[in-house]
């Protein structure tokens, strides 16, 4: 299983503000285990923390803005991207004013110091949710969508389509993240001719200029309101007449602008709170849908909050029942586990078919079959026991008893033709043969039964 990462040290970044125009510095500080993205602002009196998640995104016009109890922070999606692209889970950011620094309007130098400094392991197992069926999210009035499906990795397919001569639709695509630093980092944020100067009368872009952002000239004015928005830029006076990018700096890739967007859903997509393992396609996206997906993605992880293990039926079990019966002393009617499909350092996935014709149903109950409760958590032991006996030599010379059983709680009732699937996983490192699990039982994607449990390993007289 994979763990989680932190920075192995800090670094800073210092530039101008895009809206506010002010000079900033944004420092990326390792963080312990479980911490997530939190964004320290360093000016304010008490140095309040905003807590990185869709939940707290209060506007999206041309950037993305956290909020919490009145303290802002702003543009921080070029930085998220980088943390989340990298696979950087646990991060303090501090910044001395309302938003990150633009730098060159794309995550290239983030992307470069995370690399620089490197990333440190962490103990915790990075906590991922995994997209097991299709969710949608669509704004009927702009045409935006996003969908996610079923994908072993996380992965990008991002297509824009603008009323433009100059980037009427382009595409870009992203499958593997180990490529973002290379692929996706350097594409630079985008703005229309048009757009310039109801973003400052607006109170944006104070800061925005030729050197942080492409600039395009897709609709033709008159010379005089052309050369008049060339002097707001503070820019030579050009040709009205030739269309085109207007830039310092060349395009680094001919669909760069579909690079941008791109790298902008990871930004916002990072607000989640946890790594995704999924395909994203997303079409015609912007902050405001990226963050509203971001929103629904989070009402999806807390409804499914204990994701059920992925079960093949075609995959050769790990461990048969063969190989069960060496590791445990149950027999029947009591061996309450057919077989084993993962096996981890701290954790085990293992299976049971109910039957009809399972022994405890003639009488509980001969009208209506269920399973006693207390088998389920049987069964979810026996699994713990596996893991446990696993890892010691002559396991037939040990076995396991219950200790104690907490917190135990049953959701909907196991019965006959149900596949119970057990996932169970060490609390605590096992000292003096004292083990501390916790097990959940499901069936389909729904939790049937949980419990805690404490058993000790004896070796047999």
């Amino acid at each position: 299983m994979l763990k989680q990462k932190t920075l192995k040290d800090s670094f800073s970044l210092s530039g101008k503000g895009l809206h506010t125009g002010l000079d900033l510095t944004v420092t990326f500080n390792p963080a312990p285990e479980n911490y997530g993205y939190k964004i320290q602002r360093m000016d304010l009196e008490g140095q309040p923390l905003i807590e990185a998640i869709a939940d707290n995104v209060t506007e999206t016009t041309r950037g993305t803005v956290l909020c919490r109890n009145g303290v802002k922070v702003s543009t921080v999606e070029h930085g998220m991207a980088a943390l989340y692209a990298l696979g950087i889970d646990n991060c303090l950011i501090q910044v001395n004013g309302p938003e990150f620094p633009i730098l060159d309007g794309s995550a290239q130098y983030y992307a470069n110091e995370i690399d620089r400094i490197g990333t440190e392991e962490q103990n915790a197992v990075k906590d991922f949710y995994v997209i097991k069926s299709k969710i949608e999210f669509r704004d009927e009035q702009t045409g935006s969508s996003i969908i996610v499906l079923p994908d072993e990795n996380f992965s990008l397919n991002v297509l824009v389509s603008y009323d433009s001569l100059i980037i009427p639709n382009q595409f870009a695509t992203l499958e593997d993240m180990a490529n973002f630093k290379d692929e996706i980092a350097a594409s630079r944020t985008f703005v229309f001719v048009r757009e310039i100067e109801p973003l400052l009368q607006a109170g944006l872009i104070k800061g925005g200029d030729l050197d942080n952002a492409i600039v395009i000239y897709e609709k033709e004015m008159s010379q005089p309101d052309y050369d008049k928005l060339a002097d707001v830029m503070r820019v030579p006076h050009m040709d009205a007449k030739h269309l085109g990018y207007i830039n310092h700096k060349p395009l680094v890739w001919a669909n760069e602008c579909a690079r941008h967007k791109l790298l902008d859903v990871i930004g916002d997509l990072a607000l989640i709170g946890k790594p995704i393992k999924g395909r994203i396609i997303a079409t015609r996206p912007g902050h405001t849908i990226n963050n509203k997906f971001a929103r629904q993605m989070r009402k999806e992880i807390r409804l499914h909050e204990i994701q059920a293990p992925s079960y093949d039926c075609n995959r050769a079990p790990i461990m048969d029942v063969n190989r069960i019966r060496e590791l445990l002393p149950h027999r029947y009617p009591f061996q309450l586990v057919d077989k084993v499909i993962e096996v981890g350092a701290t954790y085990i996935v293992g299976v049971k078919n109910i039957t009809v014709n399972e022994p405890f149903f003639q009488g509980h109950f001969p009208q209506e079959p269920v399973m006693p409760g207390v088998l389920q958590v049987e069964a979810m032991a026996q699994v713990g026991g596996l893991l446990v006996l696993n890892s010691v030599d002559e396991p037939e010379r040990y076995s396991t008893y219950f200790m104690k059983i907490d917190g135990v709680k049953f959701r909907q009732k196991v019965v006959p033709g149900d596949t119970l699937v057990f996932r169970v996983e060490l609390l605590a490192p096992i000292r003096r043969g004292i083990s501390t699990m916790k097990g959940y039982v499901f069936v389909g994607e729904k939790v049937v039964c949980e419990a805690e449990f404490m058993a000790q390993i004896v070796k047999n007289k």
